[in-house]
């Protein structure tokens, strides 16, 4: 094998919190950066140093508005311009993802616009966690290293040692999501089914199976207004269950999420940093994941295994 390139990390301004901690993790400081903008609010991003040759990695996740995914391609066009070597693209939170199908008609499918807006930019290489659906990784045309979340969050749940601990969804299109928690930890599921008169909004739900007694945890992808979570807490504390909690990995937390999380009968809610929260909520307990993105950073450098990093091949 020949030598390993130089590995440099850049964050794009939504995300230096989290690339802050991931560059620690890794061993090293992030690179220069500038990011301005023209007083229409164009953006103009500038690296401050020679990536030529490099293999760049360039974190940003792509939560609205669109201004953080426009910056995210002005800087892999950057990158290709000045020479890097190779570009891998860190985007903890995949925005658009949950628009990946057509389900009426005259509908975009956003998140294949944005895997091809992605490989017309010239990136070699994504890196994410937890995409909303995982066959989105067949949008691209490049390789895609999709981390889980588990990895953070299940070590936290065997942490609580709950009495009767039961994994749950909170819609039936998260089954095979729970499936796989509630395999890792052991335990059975149950599922919610909800019904949707329109967006962000829920018109009824029942719950498949029985949580009497049962400390219930319910498994999600990502919160946006939170309704569907405090609704399925509330329904299965009526049918019986000793306490519940919820776990989503990308905190969105739009509209009046914080007040319903709150507000709700949820003991807490833990979430992962792949996106900052806006406000202090004492019932959002918030784990980290700049080390496992770390890890995979030294993985992908030394041309090893990212599997090994999933707690179903530890």
């Amino acid at each position: 094998m020949g030598s390993i390139n130089t590995v440099k990390i850049f964050s794009g301004s939504q995300s230096e919190y989290l690339s802050k901690d991931i560059a620690r993790y890794f061993g090293k400081d992030l690179g220069g950066y500038t990011l301005r903008k023209f007083s229409d609010g164009e953006l103009s991003p500038s690296f401050e140093e020679s990536v030529r040759g490099c293999d760049v990695f360039l974190i940003q996740s792509t939560f609205p508005p669109t201004d953080s995914l426009m910056e995210l391609l002005l800087m892999v066009d950057a990158c290709r311009r000045a020479s890097a070597h190779y570009v891998t693209v860190v985007i903890p939170y995949f925005g658009y993802a949950r628009q990946d199908r057509k389900d009426k008609p005259r509908v975009p499918i956003a998140a294949k616009l944005v895997a091809n807006l992605l490989s017309a930019s010239g990136v070699d290489r994504l890196m994410t966690i937890d995409l909303h659906a995982g066959q989105i990784q067949g949008f691209f045309d490049f390789p895609v290293d999709h981390l889980e979340g588990t990895t953070v969050l299940v070590p936290y749940i065997k942490e609580l040692n709950l009495d009767r601990l039961l994994i749950a969804s909170p819609d039936v299109g998260g089954a095979a999501r729970v499936r796989n928690f509630a395999k890792m930890l052991n335990v059975d599921m149950v599922l919610c089914d909800k019904h949707r008169k329109r967006a962000n909004e829920i018109a009824s739900m029942q719950v498949i199976g029985d949580v009497e007694g049962a400390d219930v945890v319910l498994v999600d992808d990502l919160i946006d207004t939170g309704g569907t979570l405090c609704k399925a807490a509330e329904i299965i504390l009526e049918k019986g269950a000793r306490s519940v909690r919820a776990i989503c990995t990308h905190p969105v937390m739009s509209g009046n999420a914080h007040e319903n999380i709150a507000n709700s009968v949820l003991e807490e809610l833990i979430v992962t940093d792949t996106i900052p929260l806006r406000e202090n909520n004492h019932k959002i307990r918030v784990i980290s994941v700049a080390e496992l993105f770390a890890k995979a950073i030294g993985r992908i450098r030394d041309h090893d295994s990212i599997s090994s990093l999933f707690i179903n091949n530890q």
